[in-house]
């Protein structure tokens, strides 16, 4: 995909970002962070976590972003019996002897992982190696995955039992964090109305793959000033106990801190946060406005947070 310039590619993204949310709210009533959030990191080519209950159409949402976008989708249901060679595929001896490799589920532009947590640490180590490498490994032979390639999992935040939580250099791969809540009343009566009627909608497709990637190269060319360079790397300092920049809040609630791909997930997720919104550079209100998707999922509170009901965003907004 071609443009005359950086600054008509900017604003073809900005054109194209209000078409897809035209055609997403087709399907889906409200959501509007949500879906912002996911159409961001995948602008972003980063990977996406959505918890939130049964029933806040979370699988409805990927499949809607993926149908829009063009792309090849693939749903994996984990389950506690999943093997690793279910999701990247299997070697099979063929009708002349040799063997020839079938290709898993993985092997999709959109891959949606519904119910991460409910697998075992094996499967989920095969993933994270298609998320970081982008390539899966079977017979100690590589296959790449076709590009763009984003994970977009949904995790249940209330069952626990016969889950695995996932460890923290999994979660870590996942840009954005994104917590879906109840529907206002007007946007639930909408849903129902909607869905126990017969209205058929279709959807047309607004972006190809090959508009994606170079849009992705566009965010790496996005020029960032040094203040909102600091400040992304400030407040990632910030979140880590007993450091120079550390809060009181901070060292008292929080066991261990952020890394350094947060501050790197801030940046990127402001680019495009600008971007979106019809700016050429970020400032520091694009980084505030993903900061709290970034580092939700990145911060570990200790057992005093725990203890007297701490959450995390609560930790977030006084670094904000």
């Amino acid at each position: 995909m071609q443009f005359a310039n950086d600054v008509e590619a900017a604003n073809m993204l900005h054109q194209k970002y209000q078409t897809l949310k035209q055609e997403i709210g087709k399907v889906i009533v409200g959501q509007h962070e949500v879906v912002d959030a996911v159409l961001n990191a995948i602008f972003s080519n980063g990977h996406v976590l959505l918890v939130g209950v049964p029933g806040l159409a979370k699988t409805l949402l990927v499949r809607t972003i993926s149908e829009v976008l063009d792309l090849k989708f693939s749903r994996i249901q984990f389950t506690p019996d999943l093997m690793p060679s279910d999701i990247t595929g299997s070697e099979i001896l063929d009708e002349k002897r040799e063997f020839k490799f079938i290709r898993g589920p993985l092997f999709a532009n959109i891959v949606l992982a519904d119910e991460i947590n409910r697998t075992p640490p094996k499967t989920q180590a095969a993933l994270l190696e298609a998320m970081q490498e982008k390539n899966v490994t079977v017979g100690g032979r590589e296959h790449k995955l076709e590009a763009p390639f984003f994970v977009l999992a949904t995790q249940n935040p209330i069952e626990q039992e016969g889950t695995y939580p996932l460890p923290e250099a999994q979660l870590d791969r996942f840009m954005f964090n994104v917590v879906l809540t109840y529907p206002k009343y007007e946007e639930e009566l909408q849903v129902i109305k909607n869905t126990t009627g017969n209205m058929n909608v279709t959807l047309k497709p607004v972006i190809s793959a090959a508009e994606i990637l170079a849009f992705q190269q566009l965010v790496r060319k996005v020029p960032v000033a040094d203040n909102v360079l600091e400040y992304a790397v400030k407040l990632v300092s910030k979140t880590r106990p007993n450091s120079a920049n550390a809060t009181t809040k901070v060292n008292e609630y929080i066991g261990f801190g952020a890394g350094p791909r947060a501050g790197q997930f801030l940046i990127l997720g402001a680019k495009v946060h600008a971007l979106l919104n019809g700016s050429y550079s970020p400032d520091i209100d694009d980084v505030k406005a993903v900061a709290k998707d970034v580092l939700r999922h990145r911060l570990i509170k200790n057992y005093k947070a725990e203890a007297e009901g701490i959450s995390v965003e609560e930790i977030i907004e006084s670094l904000l």
